[in-house]
């Protein structure tokens, strides 16, 4: 009799230690597909249609509570390098060194592009500058013209500043007109109130802004770019927009990427396959950005009938 209550004891006390492994093993698993912690990095760059589709999606699902962290590119990799997030919106996609870090602890990229944002340059609503060529813009991030105008753009460690500094050939803006602010809000307003000042920010900005900077939206005009630097270019001058993009006429333009290093089924994964979704390819072309696929429309014809 003692050894049978012995042997119950012992496998009570087996049944309650794997209880309490598999509580810390959910515990930890911080990317399942209705955790409450599981958490993603945003280029803050894309606030404006990545909240778009976050809202929609978890008005879908009640159960998903995705934490979101919004933050320079520069950080937002540093973040997921580190193993602080698994989950990335960025505009750009790992480098192979990058990739071989990820690697390492045995993570398997899955990457997706779902959008195409656009560059764009902004004047005052005062200003006669409303075209220029993608040589003249090169020339005026390598400090090669003369200008009174101050050339400004969103935080210093953005993905926009690195796309610049990529496009330019120059790895360091050290000319007094050319400075970094804090966001893109903070470059919309500098622009409505300086009419000597160019703004450089991302499209998605510019469309259904909100409240607080909608003013300035109004007070500040889209300038039309020409590609003089390819051959048989066209030489019309192309403002950004849908059809643009998807012909390829705009020439300064970002691919919106998400980047799902969760190794499983997550939240991460269940957000990737809502961009990639018919309702979230339409959300991105309802907010004037370009989707990675451009959603179907079913028309029904029927005959007329006599009356």
């Amino acid at each position: 009799m003692k050894y049978n209550l012995k042997f119950a004891g012992l496998c009570v006390a087996f049944f309650l230690i794997l209880q309490s492994c598999k509580h810390k093993a959910e515990k930890n698993k911080t990317d399942s597909f209705t955790s409450d912690s599981s958490k993603m990095v945003v280029d803050e760059s894309f606030r404006p249609i990545v909240d778009e589709e976050l809202y929609i999606f978890k008005a879908l699902d009640k159960d998903v509570h995705p934490t979101v962290l919004y933050a320079p590119e520069n950080e937002a990799i540093n973040l997921l390098l580190n193993d602080s997030v698994r989950v990335a919106i960025i505009s750009r996609d790992l480098t192979p060194e990058e990739y071989k870090q990820l690697s390492s602890r045995n993570l398997r990229p899955l990457t997706n592009r779902f959008a195409v944002d656009a560059v764009t340059l902004i004047v005052n609503e005062a200003s006669n500058d409303t075209t220029i060529t993608v040589s003249e813009i090169k020339k005026m991030l390598n400090g090669y013209t003369k200008t009174d105008k101050n050339i400004v753009f969103d935080n210093p460690n953005s993905g926009l500043v690195r796309y610049l500094k990529e496009f330019s050939g120059n790895r360091d803006f050290k000319q007094k007109n050319i400075f970094a602010l804090k966001s893109n809000k903070e470059v919309i307003k500098y622009v409505s109130e300086h009419p000597n000042a160019i703004g450089i920010t991302d499209f998605s900005w510019l469309n259904d802004p909100d409240k607080d900077y909608a003013d300035a939206v109004q007070k500040v005009k889209i300038v039309s770019v020409k590609n003089d630097t390819v051959k048989n270019a066209s030489l019309q001058f192309f403002s950004p927009s849908q059809t643009t993009l998807a012909l390829k006429q705009y020439p300064l333009v970002r691919n919106l990427y998400i980047l799902n290093f969760t190794g499983f089924h997550s939240l991460g994964m269940k957000f990737a396959g809502f961009l990639a979704s018919d309702r979230g390819q339409r959300i991105i072309l309802k907010s004037g950005l370009l989707p990675d696929t451009i959603p179907g429309r079913e028309i029904t014809i029927g005959k007329k009938i006599k009356q």
